[in-house]
Order: structure tokens, then C-alpha cells, then sequence
């Protein structure tokens, strides 16, 4: 007995059949480029990174001491003319202090425990950048770690960076079309690269520089942003 196929089915297969033996639209071609961009501006302000240390015979004590020493230094920044809002802290730790050998070979005695404050000081003075170093030197609380020099509103150094970035990928992507007979066509997709930032420039001056609480930091002539973005464009032939 033969059967039949319902005539949905046969519908359906005779609807397919054309649509399969359609080609495939031609792939539209595409350029790819990744831009870069920079800004160099001047810096505006520094951040001096300081440690207060302490040690004792136990965590406990020496917690206690790192306690007031960090109460003295924060008084001693603010009489320096630093806001209390432009101090933070970035790290607080209590540790077994480690073995110190004399150079006879033999171990020096020392307290069991350290305790560290890492406080991170913001200022806009630039040019007094090597006083308030000079006073942190002098003051018996504080060890200098670093000074960096940035930018207070690095969002809108970020914003330029990125912008330069555009127009730098535009421009290798207009070469690269041209060389090719063709022109750039509509845009397909942009993303954001590694991300803008500032390189902050690191300037440690060394101890013998400081003369009368004065320690001697040359700020840099600029600091860099940059960034970086990922775009394609079709292409078209040249008209």
C-alpha cells in the first residue's frame, strides 16, 4: 500500500528546496586596526608614599607603639599644612621581625615583632614637593618610600587619550583601504584596548640631596596618558 505525505509537509519541501539552492551573499570585506593614542600634560600633583615602623617584644606592643607613632605623624602632616582627607592608608601589617646578622657573622639581637604603616600623602604643591620630603626625612616616625606625580583629573587626560586613539585608528584604516583600491565603508565594531591610565614618573632623590629640611625633587615636565582602541570598518570598492 503506498502512503501519502501530508500536504503540510510537501508545502514545506517545496518552500526549502529553492531557499537551499540559493548562494550564499557574497562576505563583505573588512579592515581591522588597533589605535593608539597619548597625551602628555603637565602634573599637578604628587603622592608620596611613607612608612611608619615600630618593633617590640610582642605583636601587641608593637601594634601599640606603630598606633602612636602614626597618631604623631598624622599631627605632624597636618601642622605641615597636608588635609587629613589627602592622607590614606594603603597598608597595615604586624610581622615577626626578621634575623639581622653583624658583619662578624654572629646574630644581632633584636625586637621579636615589627609593626608597618604604609601612608600614601597627596599634595598639590609641586613646588614644595622637596620641603614636605625634606620634613618627612627629618621626622623620626617616617621612612620615604617613593614620590609619583600625576594628574588631579586624570578622567578627562583619559578622555583625550582615548579620542587620539580614534582618530589614530581611522588614519591607519583610510591607508590601508586606499593602498587596497578601496574606501573605508560603515563602521562594524569598536572596543576599548588595555585601558587608559597616567605613568606616573617615580622621582627618588637621593639622601644627600636634602639641605636644610630641603630635599631636592626635579617634578617631570609632563606625564602621559594613553590608550588604546580595537575598530573595524567594512570596506567598499573606490568609487
Amino acid at each position: 500500500m503506498r502512503l501519502s505525505r501530508p500536504a503540510g509537509v510537501l508545502l514545506a519541501l517545496a518552500l526549502a528546496a529553492p531557499a537551499a539552492a540559493q548562494p550564499a551573499a557574497p562576505r563583505v570585506p573588512t579592515v581591522a586596526v588597533t589605535g593608539t593614542g597619548e597625551v602628555e600634560l603637565k602634573p599637578d600633583l604628587a603622592r608620596i608614599l611613607v612608612t611608619v615602623g615600630t618593633q617590640a617584644d610582642s605583636a601587641t606592643q608593637a601594634a601599640d607603639l606603630n598606633r602612636a607613632a602614626t597618631d604623631r605623624v598624622l599631627a605632624r602632616l597636618q601642622a605641615l599644612a597636608v588635609k587629613r582627607d589627602d592622607i590614606r592608608t594603603m597598608n597595615v601589617q604586624v610581622f615577626p621581625t626578621p634575623p639581622r646578622t653583624r658583619p662578624d657573622g654572629s646574630e644581632a639581637k633584636v625586637p621579636r615583632f615589627t609593626a608597618s604603616h604604609q601612608l600614601r600623602i597627596v599634595t598639590r604643591d609641586i613646588d614644595g614637593v622637596g620641603r614636605l620630603a625634606g620634613e618627612i626625612l627629618a621626622s623620626g616616625d617616617m621612612t620615604l618610600q617613593g614620590i609619583a606625580f600625576g594628574l588631579e583629573k586624570d578622567e578627562e587626560a583619559d578622555d583625550q587619550a582615548r579620542r587620539e586613539a580614534v582618530k589614530d585608528a581611522r588614519h591607519q584604516a583610510e591607508i590601508l583601504a586606499e593602498a587596497a583600491g578601496a574606501h573605508l565603508g560603515r563602521l562594524v565594531e569598536i572596543r576599548n584596548g588595555a585601558g587608559p591610565g597616567v605613568r606616573f614618573k617615580d622621582e627618588m632623590a637621593p639622601m644627600a640631596a636634602m639641605r636644610s629640611q630641603e630635599f631636592s625633587v626635579v617634578p617631570p615636565a609632563t606625564v602621559r596618558t594613553s590608550a588604546t582602541v580595537e575598530m573595524v570598518w567594512e570596506m567598499a570598492p573606490a568609487p
